[in-house]
C-alpha cells in the first residue's frame, strides 16, 4: 500500500515550481520533447530542483538529444513511482532495498499475480502512475496488468545508474543482490524481445520502395519524391542510419569528394560520385578516435545532390519538411517524420506498413551485407557498430537458412 505523501519541501512551493518551469522551458531549445505547456508543467511537478539542475548540466555537457530525452523520461517516471510507492522523492544515492522494490514492482510472475494480488506492483501505485499518464499498459479482460517489458526496466535502471554518476554518487546497481534479482525477474517475466522493425528493408525491398519516388510519364517527380528518394538511399547506404541521425543530418557534415572508380581493382573503370558523412557522436559509435565518418558512393550521392539543388539548400538541415503547397520549410524533419516517410513509401510499394519501421533500414543494411557475403568487419565500418555481438545477430539471422547443420536430414 502506498505511504502517505511526504510533508511539503522547498521543492514543492509555487515559487519553486514556477522556477523549474522556466528552467525546463530553456531546456526545450535542445530537447524539443519538453516543449508544450502541459508537458513542462507535469515535469516541473514531478522533478525536484536537483533533478532539473542535473538535466541542465547534461545539456551543457552536450549529451545527445535522444539520450537526454530518455533520461528525462526515465527520471520523471522514477520520481513519480517513488512518490506513489514510498510517499517521498527519490533518495540519492538510492539504497539497495529501493532498487529491489522497483524491480519487484515491475517484473513479476503473471500466474502468481492471479493468486496473490499483493504480488507485483500494488494497484494504488499503478493507478497513481496511470492517472499521470506514465503507465499506459491497459488491463486485460480479467482486470490485470501485465508486467513491464524487461528491456524497459533495464533501461530505466541504467538511466538511474547514469544519473548517479553525473551527480558524483556511487550507486549499487551492479551489486550481486541487484544483479541476481534482475536476472531472476527477467527469467520469470519471460517476455520475448520484439525487434524494432518486424521486417528488414533489404535491397530488394528498398528498390521497390525507391520506385515509388520516381514519378512516371504523366506525373513529374515532386520535391517530396526527390527528398524521400535521397533520404532512403542515404539512410540505407550510409550503414543503416538511425532515424534521429537522418533527421539531424546537416549539410556541414557532408563533404563531396572526387569521383572514384566503380571497380576499385580497375582504376580506369567508370567514375562514380563520392561523398563522406561525418557522424559525430552516435549511440553505438566505434570509439576508435575522431574518424567517425562513413563514405557513400554512386546513386546515393547523385540523389542527394539532385535533392539539394532542387530544394535550393546551401546550409543547415538536409532533410526538411515540405508544406502542402510544395514549399521547402527551414525546419528539419523530426525522427518521427522519418518513420512516417518510410511507412508511407512502404505502403505505396505494396507492403504492409505495420511490418516495417525506420529501424528496418539499419537491420536491412546488415542483413543485406550478410546476404552478399560482405565480411562483418567491413559492414561494421559503415554501420559504426561498436559490438561484434550486436552486428552478428543480423548476420546469424540472414545465414541461418543456409547452414549445413540445418540440412543434416535434408
Amino acid at each position: 500500500m502506498a505511504q502517505p505523501s511526504a510533508p511539503p519541501t522547498d521543492d514543492d512551493t509555487a515559487e519553486a515550481v514556477d522556477r523549474r518551469i522556466e528552467q525546463l522551458d530553456t531546456l526545450a531549445a535542445v530537447l524539443p520533447a519538453l516543449a508544450g505547456n502541459h508537458r513542462t508543467e507535469q515535469l516541473a511537478h514531478l522533478l525536484t530542483n536537483d533533478d532539473v539542475e542535473t538535466l541542465r548540466h547534461l545539456a551543457r555537457e552536450g549529451m545527445g538529444e535522444n539520450s537526454l530525452r530518455a533520461l528525462t523520461s526515465d527520471l520523471s517516471y522514477l520520481e513519480a513511482w517513488c512518490l506513489a510507492a514510498m510517499g517521498e522523492n527519490l533518495l540519492w544515492p538510492a539504497p539497495e532495498p529501493l532498487i529491489l522494490k522497483f524491480i519487484a514492482h515491475h517484473l513479476w510472475d503473471p500466474e502468481q499475480r492471479k493468486k496473490d494480488s499483493s504480488h507485483g506492483m500494488p494497484e494504488e501505485v499503478a493507478d497513481a502512475l496511470e492517472d499521470q499518464g506514465l503507465l499506459r499498459t491497459p488491463k486485460n479482460t480479467a482486470g490485470l496488468r501485465p508486467p513491464h517489458a524487461p528491456a524497459t526496466v533495464q533501461r530505466r535502471l541504467a538511466s538511474w545508474s547514469t544519473l548517479h554518476r553525473w551527480r558524483g554518487l556511487k550507486g549499487v546497481f551492479g551489486s550481486p543482490g541487484v544483479r541476481s534479482a534482475l536476472r531472476l525477474a527477467v527469467r520469470v517475466a519471460d517476455r520475448p524481445r520484439q525487434p524494432k522493425s518486424k521486417k528488414a528493408v533489404t535491397a530488394d525491398v528498398l528498390e521497390m520502395v525507391l520506385a515509388t519516388c520516381q514519378g512516371d510519364d504523366t506525373i513529374k517527380q515532386s520535391l517530396a519524391d526527390l527528398r524521400d528518394h535521397a533520404l532512403l538511399l542515404i539512410g540505407f547506404s550510409s550503414g543503416g542510419r538511425r532515424r534521429s541521425e537522418i533527421a539531424g543530418l546537416h549539410l556541414s557534415q557532408i563533404a563531396f569528394e572526387n569521383p572514384v572508380p566503380a571497380d576499385p581493382e580497375k582504376p580506369k573503370s567508370s567514375l562514380l560520385a563520392c561523398a563522406s558523412i561525418r557522424l559525430g557522436r552516435t549511440k553505438t559509435e566505434d570509439s576508435s578516435g575522431d574518424d567517425n565518418h562513413v563514405v557513400i558512393i554512386g546513386r546515393p550521392v547523385d540523389a542527394l545532390k539532385k535533392w539539394l539543388e532542387a530544394a535550393k539548400i546551401t546550409e543547415g538541415s538536409v532533410f526538411r519538411a515540405i508544406d502542402q503547397w510544395g514549399n521547402v520549410k527551414p525546419r528539419a524533419l523530426t525522427p518521427q517524420s522519418i518513420n512516417a516517410v518510410l511507412k508511407a513509401r512502404i505502403e505505396k510499394a505494396g507492403f504492409d506498413p505495420k511490418d516495417f519501421s525506420a529501424h528496418g533500414l539499419r537491420s536491412g543494411f546488415l542483413t543485406e551485407a550478410a546476404n552478399q557475403g560482405i565480411p562483418i568487419q567491413d559492414a561494421m565500418q559503415q554501420s559504426r557498430h561498436r559490438s561484434v555481438a550486436q552486428a552478428s545477430a543480423y548476420y546469424n539471422e540472414a545465414s541461418r537458412n543456409r547452414r549445413r547443420s540445418a540440412r543434416i536430414l535434408e
